[in-house]
């Protein structure tokens, strides 16, 4: 048996420059939230992140529930948990078996007043706040809800030894922006639905860029590790260059060029090819009823699927951007599949987004 990756999280500072969700601190306050369970185990560890914080992260107490069953977490046999400013921790083993596909309940009391947390900033997932120390209550009735996700990097399982794991790294559509806060329709959960063995994690962040960090740090800066640390790692699936495209007129920062787009690309590709990885590229999706779309922005897109499309830097192409398009305006997404913003895709969007990744690139089964 191996401990692999059966949820993740990737997580941004709350001191940067943009957020779609704003951040927040604690105070005598329990946070209850809903994991989707990408893969199960026979027992599990939380991993709680203190990544981004400066001061020290006081857990008074914690717990997860699934199936109708309660553990209280421990870490280092101890139910407190102090976690050190820039650092994370793992709980010790709980012999809870889980199934993929599970929504695992995980419950953190914060006894004393925090900085502003780090957080998973636009999850598609609603976390339920109440005061006081509520970790084993069986509902919070009064609870605030809040779309973000605070202080979890990940869930891990203990898996058979020939489990195979792929990641969904990238932005917004891996993160499922658009799609039903709660429904667990994020393109990544319908790609699940259609492997058979197996199965992805996602560690999108919607804002995230190939090349600049805002929103979070850029790709290339957390490859190693949002991917390369995940155990029983074989594939690598990516969407990038939307917000390299449009955050810029944002931010007050120049257009990057379809070929430093390329470059970047390039380079992540040869870093999973170095780890032994098989890297699959989407297209870039179509922007072009965004408030913050430019002319410039969708020539450099166009420019750069072309490429996508007809190079061999990738072991495969999923090209969503095609598939999600209006056949009359391809720079804009259908009527029937975008969110409202021009930008996103809603639940239906997503499901035909995942329905472009060929299996056959996408084999997540022992050799």
């Amino acid at each position: 048996m191996i401990w692999t990756a059966g949820f993740r999280t990737a997580v941004i500072s709350p001191y940067g420059q943009l957020h779609f969700n704003e951040p927040r601190g604690f105070a005598g306050q329990t946070i209850r939230q809903v994991l989707h369970m990408a893969g199960g185990g026979e027992a599990l560890r939380v991993r709680l992140t203190n990544r981004y914080g400066r001061d020290r992260l006081t857990f008074g107490a914690a717990t997860v529930a699934a199936g109708g069953r309660q553990t209280a977490l421990t870490f280092d046999r101890t139910v407190q948990c102090v976690i050190p400013a820039g650092e994370e921790a793992v709980s010790d083993q709980v012999d809870l078996p889980v199934a993929a596909g599970t929504d695992l309940i995980l419950s953190l009391y914060l006894p004393e007043t925090t900085e502003p947390a780090t957080y998973s900033h636009k999850p598609a997932e609603a976390a339920r706040i109440a005061a006081g120390n509520q970790v084993t209550a069986a509902a919070l009735p009064d609870a605030e809800q809040v779309e973000s996700r605070y202080y979890v990097s990940g869930v891990d399982v203990l898996a058979p030894d020939d489990t195979k794991v792929a990641v969904a790294f990238g932005d917004s559509w891996f993160e499922g922006v658009g799609t039903t806060i709660g429904a667990d329709h994020r393109s990544v959960d319908f790609l699940n639905r259609r492997v058979s063995r197996g199965w992805i994690v996602n560690q999108g962040i919607a804002g995230n860029r190939l090349l600049r960090d805002e929103v979070g740090e850029h790709a290339l800066a957390r490859f190693d590790r949002d991917t390369l640390s995940i155990p029983a790692l074989t594939h690598v699936l990516i969407h990038f260059g939307i917000n390299d495209l449009v955050l810029p007129g944002m931010l007050n920062e120049p257009m990057p060029t379809a070929e430093a787009l390329v470059e970047g690309f390039t380079k992540l590709s040869e870093r999973a090819h170095g780890a032994g990885l098989t890297i699959l590229a989407a297209t870039i999706g179509p922007f072009a009823a965004a408030e913050i779309s430019t002319p410039d922005g969708l020539a450099v897109r166009r420019d750069v699927n072309d490429w996508i499309r007809t190079t061999d830097v990738f072991d495969g192409v999923f090209d969503s951007a095609a598939a999600v398009a209006d056949p009359a305006r391809p720079d804009y997404i259908r009527p029937a599949w975008d969110s409202g913003d021009g930008m996103h895709l809603n639940n239906t969007g997503a499901e035909a987004m995942a329905a472009t990744v060929s299996l056959d690139d996408l084999v997540l089964s022992a050799s």
